[in-house]
């Protein structure tokens, strides 16, 4: 199977099983344990992949936290800061395109505990920012009355990168602070906490060629006070923030995979055009000879600026067809693994909420896929790709 599906997840780089692996067999000691040498070998191999990691994501020292993955890092922080006892602002204001588990988050705050929640709209599919965060929406909704803005860095998808920086001051100038799923960005784009001046971020590892079951959580750039209130307790690990034995295996692979994927700028912004240009030559190839076939999101050869400021994650394309679902190319495309939304409400059967919130109708929706091409991709298994979905999709018309 050539696998296309890389917004769902990433292989574990060799590179980084390899590193993990003495932590599995060898220097398995708890890191909590620092009465013997092996509970200290594994908590200073913790504390040297956490130091690596926020050199890497531009944060303080010490303002790190590692969880299980990007789910729990957005339920730490949005739900730390909304619930924090010394906390007296009761709005939360968030995005329509929101992955479900910042959503889903957001609405139980507002059912449960009475949290004025506020989702704005985005730019519809038809315009020139299709996806983007509507900013003049964005600073109506922002008050005196916000404690945090989040809103994702880019969208799982429909590629969109969202205007961070620009978000982020909407929501210090009125005294808020801002949370970013990342999970999207972190190994792809430069992700920095400091100069895009985002006090909490959040991402996973295995969306960046590391292991599953392990994320982390940016909680605060140095430029403000964020406190959180803790939603995993005992033990009082990482500082009281989150309970549990950490995961040194884990937490190194991660530390290692963003160490590779986040290399010299010059050669992340290289892999990132090889990705566009497999992409391009993907959809050229399905364009030729699927009818009808619509592009969701921004344009592809609008995706990278002078300075590649990506408007659209390079590895992302998400196409609309014509007259067959999605879901139906899917299961008579079995040669190529890809998806028609996000893996976490795939198992629903609803029609994609970002496109909906894009100003797709159902229809439209259910007649959308996504690609996502990542670094083990060549040009041959876009070929081939191609040419199996052609003929998938000619036998479904048939």
């Amino acid at each position: 199977m050539i696998f296309l599906d890389h917004h769902a997840t990433t292989p574990c780089d060799p590179r980084v099983v390899e590193a993990m692996l003495p932590f599995w067999t060898e220097t398995f000691g708890n890191p909590h344990s620092s009465s013997h040498p092996m509970g200290r070998a594994a908590a200073d191999a913790i504390q040297h992949a956490m130091a690596l990691m926020e050199q890497q994501l531009g944060c303080p020292a010490g303002k790190l936290v590692a969880t299980s993955g990007a789910t729990e890092s957005i339920n730490l922080a949005v739900r730390g800061v909304m619930l924090h006892p010394r906390n007296r602002r009761r709005r939360l204001v968030t995005c329509t395109t929101e992955h479900p588990a910042m959503l889903e988050t957001a609405e139980d705050l507002e059912k449960r505990h009475g949290v004025d929640v506020v989702r704005v709209p985005v730019h519809p599919n038809r315009t020139g920012q299709p996806g983007q965060v509507d900013l003049d929406a964005l600073r109506d909704a922002v008050d005196e009355q916000t404690a945090l803005v989040s809103v994702m860095w880019a969208n799982n998808e429909s590629g969109v990168v969202q205007p961070v920086c620009e978000i982020a001051r909407i929501a210090h100038e009125a005294g808020a602070l801002m949370h970013s799923d990342a999970t999207q960005a972190v190994g792809t784009l430069a992700v920095s906490v400091q100069e895009t001046d985002v006090d909490l971020l959040s991402a996973s590892a295995h969306k960046f060629y590391g292991p599953k079951g392990v994320g982390l959580l940016v909680a605060g750039n140095g430029n403000r006070r964020v406190r959180l209130l803790p939603q995993t307790i005992g033990g009082g690990q990482q500082g009281g923030l989150r309970g549990g034995t950490m995961n040194p295996a884990g937490i190194v692979g991660m530390a290692h995979a963003l160490a590779i994927a986040a290399a010299e700028p010059e050669t992340r912004e290289s892999a990132n055009l090889a990705a566009a240009a497999l992409r391009q030559q993907l959809f050229d190839a399905l364009n030729a000879h699927v009818d009808g076939l619509t592009l969701n999101g921004p344009s592809l050869q609008a995706s990278a600026g002078d300075s590649g400021d990506w408007q659209r994650l390079p590895g992302n394309l998400n196409l609309r067809l014509q007259q067959v679902e999605g879901e139906t190319w899917m299961a008579a495309a079995t040669e190529v693994a890809f998806s028609s939304g996000s893996a976490c409400s795939s198992t629903d059967g609803l029609p994609s909420h970002v496109l909906l919130a894009m100003g797709l109708t159902e229809s439209e929706a259910r007649r959308s896929v996504r690609f996502g091409i990542g670094r083990g991709n060549t040009s041959d298994e876009i070929q081939k790709a191609a040419e199996a979905l052609i003929a998938a999709y000619a036998r479904v018309r048939g």
